[in-house]
């Protein structure tokens, strides 16, 4: 296996999580590919740090949260286009492909090498190697596809990176036009408890956070133009929380109801 930076190792974090889930609820996400693909994950992946069942469930929460909007943005948009953006491991077009939508999946060279030893690339996803602040894959998408609806979605991605870098790039996007965001944002009160204690439990306490979200609104404000927040829900408002530990509820409630994790989607207005 490559070597990877702090950030382009935590592709195996939601890889756990996803598996885990499907092995002990498929209620919350099951994922096929993912549980096809755990004998193939370097070994003794499994037993770094302490994940609890808390870190395993959010990162599949996010899975689960990024298909629903997935599907509901191709019900709006059939000849809509899905752009992922720091794809990792992801498997997101195994559980949501239609039969005849167009994907695109964007990460760092080195991820994307590896990527391709695991998931060789479907018939309908392009993949695209190279760094996702820059301008080159939603040009090489619009000149696929000039005038198709785009939804960008960044599981797990923006929070790594400086303010300024997120919304340079939002804006960028928001002059393409017909684009639309989803990703999952982190308040400032979520941000220092990921800082404390959910990066240590999963084995990356040296990955950096920087970029939080106490407000979509006042972020849409930020980006400029026409740009709204046309949702900003509790990141586990649509999780079903049956047979799971109690203190995995709370965690979970306590995260809701101060808005530490949130889901964002931000598109014109």
């Amino acid at each position: 296996m490559p070597e990877f930076s702090a950030i382009e190792n935590s592709l195996f974090i939601p890889m756990l999580g996803r598996i885990y889930a499907s092995e002990h609820f498929p209620n919350i996400l099951h994922d096929e590919k993912a549980l096809s693909l755990k004998d193939a994950l370097p070994e003794g992946l499994a037993d770094k740090g302490s994940q609890s069942q808390y870190t395993l469930l959010a990162s599949a929460s996010r899975s689960a949260n990024m298909d629903r909007c997935i599907r509901h943005f191709l019900r709006r948009k059939p000849g809509g286009v899905i752009a992922e953006l720091g794809c990792g491991l992801e498997t997101t077009y195994c559980r949501n492909d239609n039969g005849h939508t167009r994907w695109y999946a964007v990460d760092l060279p080195g991820v994307m090498a590896y990527r391709r030893t695991l998931l060789p690339k479907p018939e309908r996803q392009t993949y695209l190697a190279g760094d996702a602040f820059s301008g080159d894959w939603i040009g090489r998408i619009r000149v696929d596809a000039p005038d198709a609806p785009v939804l960008v979605t960044a599981g797990g991605l923006f929070h790594y990176f400086e303010k300024e870098k997120v919304i340079a790039l939002l804006r960028m996007l928001h002059g393409f036009g017909n684009v639309e965001v989803a990703f999952d944002g982190v308040s400032r009160i979520g941000m220092g408890m990921m800082r404390k204690k959910y990066m240590k439990q999963m084995g990356h306490a040296d990955a950096r956070m920087f970029f939080c979200v106490d407000s979509a609104a006042e972020l849409a404000r930020r980006i400029g133009g026409d740009a709204c927040a046309v949702a900003e829900e509790p990141y586990y408002r649509h999780i079903d929380k049956a047979r799971l530990k109690l203190s995995t509820k709370l965690s979970m409630s306590v995260s809701d109801r101060l808005r530490m994790v949130k889901m964002v989607y931000v598109r014109e207005g």
